[in-house]
């Protein structure tokens, strides 16, 4: 190695110590292992105002707990006396991105699942709708939430029966199905066994996911900083349903078991509670002002495509421009702008294509000047759909609540396999149910009932780089057909409607093919991996 770097001083002792703790005590670059997470959280915290090294802090003033062979609580006490005195007298939140949870959250249903994943800032992995099919009774009942809200009510009974018609008639259809779709398309005698029954197991659950309805319970796995499980909790005890707020609680009971002291503020009357109440009250006051204004003018919602590029830069790609030149050169800001604004188009492509380079696949993306540009897109697609698409976070999203108002999306297979008559059963009783609860007063839980072929009216707006990285992937082959249109209209609006040709054109990996078997590429690609990998095990062995 060419670079130098001082070393510390370690007893024997204090070296062996070390070694339970991190990854390399003699190194510059180290891991911490073994520690709480409040203590790695602390260390950090420490290093803004300390000119120690982080293993000479973490022996000097968190290892006294270790020296007595008691490694797992190294440090704790004295950890959270840091944060409560730079998180609570000095009111630094930067403390809380330091130390994170993984945390496992069950049987949410979508409306939870949704507000679960809104964050930007954290990680999240949902049990798919796609792949796993809903027709099993764990504790002798379908996988769907009940609303607290019905709870004790003459409308529960109906509510139950309804859905248990629901995941019964899916769970009918997800064989025959799966017999239409491999009568449709015969196996390959190239691809293995598990490979074709992946692929149209998939596809049937793909067709058939619009019977469920947005109570259907999911897993999420979530891995999170404090302070952006903070602002979670803050968000779901403001929400008006009762199961948001109900699995605030719980969450905040078992994160506390991992990170109390980053989440102090929380159900603090002067701090948590009061920013929830705030949230709380600006929600409804807002829908309550809105709703007067738009119900005294006499506005109806007008007919609009499935997607709408609503808001552009005409501007905007020599605004990209400008910024791609800018980090290459020495000139201001504003003077690259209108240097680029007497550019011909000519030279304007050449700095662009460059900056762009040749893409070898999707991850070789655009730098950041893309993010000198944006859109907003309006877009209306079944609920299902959106699922997909309101995971992406580096955008800003907003929706409307789910509803039947706006119509069912029909995948042609359901008519085609014999499944349109059970398919409109579900999709009326759903209905019926959902505004006989809204005409009770029960708007919100209202949209517990609506099945996921219903469409969803909701705002995308996001910057270029990230249009090229969500229409990239939410258009590939083995994406679902609803969203794989949704991805591939974007694009095309961004080349064409907001001529932005040189962008449009950069997003070299939208793909605009038909595909029937949308996983069975996927499926194929994966099996290889897996055979390349036991094979390479089989070696090294040998």
């Amino acid at each position: 190695m060419t670079l130098w770097f001082a070393e510390d001083s370690f007893t024997p002792e204090e070296r062996e110590l070390l070694s339970h703790h991190v990854t390399d005590p003699d190194g510059p670059v180290f891991g911490l292992v073994n520690l709480p997470e409040v203590v790695k959280g602390a260390l950090f915290a420490r290093y803004s105002r300390t000119p120690k090294s982080l293993k000479r802090l973490f022996l000097d003033e968190f290892a006294d707990i270790a020296s007595q062979g008691r490694l797992g609580d190294v440090g704790v006490a004295h950890a959270e006396q840091i944060y409560e005195r730079i998180f609570l007298e000095y009111g630094d939140d930067s403390v809380a991105q330091l130390g994170g949870v993984h945390l496992a959250c069950e049987q949410a249903s979508q409306l939870l699942c949704k507000q679960l994943e809104w964050g930007r800032l954290a990680a999240y992995l949902e049990q798919s709708t796609r792949y796993i099919p809903y027709d099993d009774k764990p504790g002798g009942r379908y996988r769907y939430a009940i609303p607290p809200e019905i709870e004790g009510t003459s409308l529960r009974e109906r509510y139950v029966s309804v859905m248990d018609e629901a995941f019964s008639l899916y769970a009918k259809w997800l064989e025959p199905m799966q017999a239409f779709f491999r009568e449709r398309h015969p196996k390959d005698p190239a691809d293995p066994d598990g490979v074709y029954r992946a692929t149209i197991r998939a596809k049937a659950c793909d067709t058939l996911r619009g019977m469920l309805p947005a109570a259907t319970r999911s897993n999420v796995g979530i891995y999170a900083t404090g302070q952006s499980y903070e602002q979670l909790l803050l968000r779901l005890r403001a929400h008006p349903l009762a199961e948001m707020r109900d699995y605030a609680d719980l969450m905040l009971r078992e994160l506390r078991k991992v990170i109390p002291a980053f989440l102090v503020r929380v159900d603090a009357a002067d701090r948590g509670v009061a920013w929830s109440d705030y949230l709380a009250e600006t929600a409804l006051r807002t829908s309550q002002v809105t709703g007067e204004i738009l119900r005294s003018a006499g506005v109806t919602p007008a007919e609009r495509a499935e997607v709408t590029l609503t808001d552009f830069d005409p501007e905007g790609e020599a605004k990209v421009v400008a910024a791609a030149m800018y980090a290459v050169s020495d000139l201001p800001d504003d003077q690259l702008r209108a240097l680029v604004g007497e550019m011909p188009v000519e030279e304007r492509s050449r700095i662009l294509e460059a900056y762009v380079g040749s893409r070898h696949n999707r991850r070789h993306k655009p730098g950041r000047a893309f993010e000198r540009t944006d859109y907003r897109f309006d877009i209306l697609c079944d609920y299902g759909a959106f699922r997909d698409l309101q995971r992406h976070r580096m955008l800003t999203i907003e929706w409307q609540p789910l509803s039947t108002a706006h119509g069912v999306e029909r995948p042609a297979a359901i008519d085609e396999a014999g499944a349109g008559k059970d398919w409109d059963r579900v999709m009326n009783s759903c209905a019926s149910l959902s505004e006989h609860l809204a005409a009770d007063g029960l708007a919100e839980a209202a949209q517990y009932a609506v099945p996921m072929a219903y469409r969803i009216r909701f705002v995308l707006q996001l910057n270029a780089r990230e249009a090229v990285h969500l229409c990239e992937l939410r258009s590939s082959p083995q994406g679902h057909p609803a969203y794989r249109r949704i991805a591939q209209e974007m694009a095309r609006a961004i080349g064409e409607t907001a001529g932005h040709t040189g962008i449009a054109s950069a997003m070299t990996f939208v793909d605009h093919s038909d595909v029937d078997l949308e996983r069975l590429d996927a499926e194929r690609r994966t099996a290889a991996k897996r055979v390349a990998a036991e094979a390479a095990q089989a070696s090294d062995g040998a």
